[in-house]
């Protein structure tokens, strides 16, 4: 049995609206007043008590190996100060355990919108290269507790990413 890891390199790409509809939602500024429509963070919050947070998250790097899904509601992630930060996404398929290896994307998403994830949407981040990011996160109070799966690329696969 061969144990040795591999770095598998994940090229990044620029999100927008197009090329992250499987994953979710890229929300960017509107005009103060603009009713609500579809371009909106259509939210699934639904399944307990919103908490929406601010996060300090420490240089974090660009490799990952964990991989992580909520099933019962959607989460919006963005960085304050207009810091750029990636993510690595893959597709909700509910009817499997883990995600599917060839449909795992990288996106560098600018200081200047946030993401929301579709429930299921895998998702393993947020990364960066600055020293300290804070994030809001919209998220359900308990969803690290109650609902958290996490699938380790190094125990199943010997893999880890890294997003170029």
């Amino acid at each position: 049995m061969n144990t040795s890891q591999t770095l598998k390199q994940l090229p990044t790409e620029l999100v927008n609206s197009e090329n992250f509809r499987r994953y979710g939602q890229v929300i960017c500024a509107s005009q103060d007043g603009k009713s609500f429509d579809a371009e909106d963070a259509q939210l699934n919050l639904q399944n307990g008590t919103p908490r929406f947070y601010i996060m300090r998250l420490d240089k974090r790097g660009r490799k990952f190996h964990k991989i992580t899904r909520h099933l019962q509601c959607t989460q919006c992630l963005g960085a304050l100060a207009g810091k750029d930060w990636l993510i690595a996404v893959c597709p909700p398929h509910n009817d499997l355990n883990e995600p599917v290896l060839e449909e795992i994307a990288a996106f560098r998403i600018p200081g200047n919108c946030f993401i929301k994830l579709n429930e299921g949407t895998w998702h393993a981040g947020p990364y960066f290269e600055h020293e300290v990011v804070d994030f809001y996160n919209l998220e359900l109070a308990d969803t690290n507790v109650v609902d958290h799966f996490t699938h380790d690329f190094l125990q199943s696969h010997h893999l880890e990413f890294e997003m170029i």
